[in-house]
């Protein structure tokens, strides 16, 4: 434990289901974690259910979407802390459907948080970790974006440029001390599973080779490792976490 003691982590959408999850691992491993969230409410719950005197947890409301907003709060976390170490990009939306019924709206929402977030984020963090020679960033795809999946063009578009950029930015930033990798989960048993109907459920999980949905602390597990110094030499990878799913 305390592979991460004396890190600088930022978790983007860290007040629910994978970010969650991810912060308290972190905690677990010794990292100053910051969570950042567009929920005000559950970030302060978040703070005050996670942090003691041990364990040290600070929330920022930001949306990820807006460039300057992030950038202003990214300079606030450097100011407290000194660095920044780690990112994890894992603020997301889903607004469904098919093609010919998708609304511009919906496919420009799910666009800027995915997709155009990821960008931000790592726009305004990557300059400490370049001051430091070190940093660790990792990016919440989905194993939509390697497959695709029905209803899902802007997901699925989003979650595809995060792997681009992922690859991208690891022969960018590799040479100056950063890693970044993607992980792409399958499906995570979330609270936007929970509002399924159970046949479809059903159908979700018969494609699983485990035959059961992951859960929020797999993928937590697998930020810990990739973060951590026992996965130094990994580098513009994408991991698939899904227990054997076939699209």
């Amino acid at each position: 434990m305390n592979s991460l003691s004396g890190k600088v982590a930022i978790i983007t959408g860290g007040c629910s289901g994978l970010g969650k999850a991810t912060a308290v691992r972190f905690l677990e491993e010794g990292a100053k974690v910051v969570v950042w969230d567009i929920n005000k409410e559950r970030g302060l719950n978040l703070v005050k259910e996670l942090g003691n005197d041990e364990k040290e947890i600070v929330f920022y409301e930001v949306n990820v979407s807006s460039f300057n907003d992030v950038h202003a709060v990214a300079q606030k976390v450097a100011d407290k802390f000194g660095q920044i170490d780690i990112l994890i990009n894992n603020a997301g939306i889903t607004r469904d459907a098919t093609l010919l019924k998708m609304s511009e709206d919906h496919w420009q929402q799910v666009i800027d948080i995915n997709l155009t977030g990821v960008f931000n984020c790592t726009k305004a963090a990557a300059p400490f970790m370049v001051s430091k020679s070190f940093g660790r960033i990792v990016n919440i795809s989905s194993v939509v974006g390697l497959y695709g999946n029905f209803g899902q063009t802007n997901y699925a578009a989003a979650k595809a440029g995060v792997i681009a950029m992922t690859k991208t930015w690891s022969r960018e930033l590799g040479p100056k001390g950063i890693n970044v990798n993607a992980i792409a989960p399958g499906f995570i048993h979330t609270e936007i599973l929970d509002q399924m109907p159970e046949d479809v459920l059903g159908k979700m999980i018969s494609k699983i080779s485990l035959r059961r949905l992951g859960k929020p602390e797999d993928i937590a597990n697998i930020n810990a490792f990739l973060t951590s110094s026992q996965a130094d030499y990994i580098n513009g990878s994408v991991i698939s976490v899904d227990g054997g799913l076939v699209l």
